[in-house]
């Protein structure tokens, strides 16, 4: 077995892991240690790496099958494999610019995503990542007790609809990304506040400001107040690790106990990635879980 390095970047989430080839197929030993740094630090990163499409997805098919993304198209050969891309005279604003967990209107929100740097400009395009173990963890216990048992609505609507922002954020400005929208975005999708990570026995908020609309048998009006709170609360700087991007970088993030924001601060310089993503399970509420544990 070998044995590899897990360097943390920061005291609240992120690892940099080395001694690993992910172009080459995973011995059992290091596959273990790969998960566990995956589980303790919630987000790990790879650097120096050269994979194919086919390596990726090799490497992701450790974690579960893959999400085919509904409203941005993936690559011809290779659909699971979805192209991020921002060319260097690209006016409009960049795929992910927005702190956010991926997907989280989905039934099954993703459990994870692999991103691939292909080509990383100098200097900018950061990804900032801020963990949902500690903003749960952090909040008072009278807040923890009222979002415990309650539940939230979350849909695409807001970017990826008839009227969504994408219509303008990754409009005719994004050349390299075939972006669309359409009335199925407008669906809704009941998840709970609060959501227990059977892996970690941890239980983590579940909010983000991009998907998150309203609170189950509330408004949006009277969710806002208390769902702007909660999401600035969530990406507080404390709780954040930010990391640079190299040609060759990758990283692994949970989505499940994560938010993440790509940084578009590299006006005038290309960045291409590659992203693969997970498929997760059902969300489980703090009942769910404390159930699972007595079964």
């Amino acid at each position: 077995m070998s044995s590899i390095e897990v360097s943390p970047i920061a005291g609240a989430l992120g690892a940099e892991i080395h001694g690993v080839d992910l172009s080459q197929p995973l011995d059992d030993g290091t596959l273990a240690q790969v998960r566990k740094a995956f589980a303790d630090h919630v987000v790990i990163f790879f650097r120096d790496q050269k994979i194919t499409p086919d390596q990726h997805l090799a490497f992701g098919a450790h974690f579960g099958e893959f999400d085919i993304h509904r409203f941005a198209a993936g690559l011809p050969d290779h659909p699971e494999v979805l192209p991020v891309i921002k060319e260097a005279d690209d006016q409009g604003g960049n795929f992910g610019g927005l702190w956010h967990s991926d997907v989280t209107f989905y039934e099954k929100p993703a459990l994870g995503s692999i991103l691939y740097a292909l080509d990383a400009p100098a200097y900018g395009g950061d990804t900032m990542f801020s963990s949902q173990y500690l903003a749960y963890e952090t909040l008072s216990d009278g807040m923890k007790e009222m979002l415990d048992g309650m539940t939230a609505m979350h849909s695409a609507k807001r970017v990826y609809g008839n009227q969504g922002t994408s219509i303008n954020r990754y409009g005719p400005q994004v050349k390299s990304m075939e972006i669309r929208t359409g009335d199925d975005a407008e669906a809704e999708m009941e998840h709970p506040v609060v959501r227990y990570i059977p892996e970690s026995g941890r239980r983590c908020l579940f909010v983000n400001p991009v998907y998150t609309i309203r609170f189950a048998g509330w408004t949006e009006e009277e969710s806002k107040p208390l769902l702007d709170f909660l999401c600035t609360h969530a990406v507080r700087p404390e709780h954040t690790c930010r990391f640079h991007w190299e040609t060759g970088s990758v990283a692994l993030w949970d989505n499940r106990a994560a938010q993440h924001y790509a940084l578009n601060d590299y006006h005038g310089q290309r960045r291409e990635m590659h992203r693969v993503t997970i498929v997760g399970e059902r969300p489980m509420s703090i009942g769910d879980g404390e159930r699972a544990k007595a079964a």
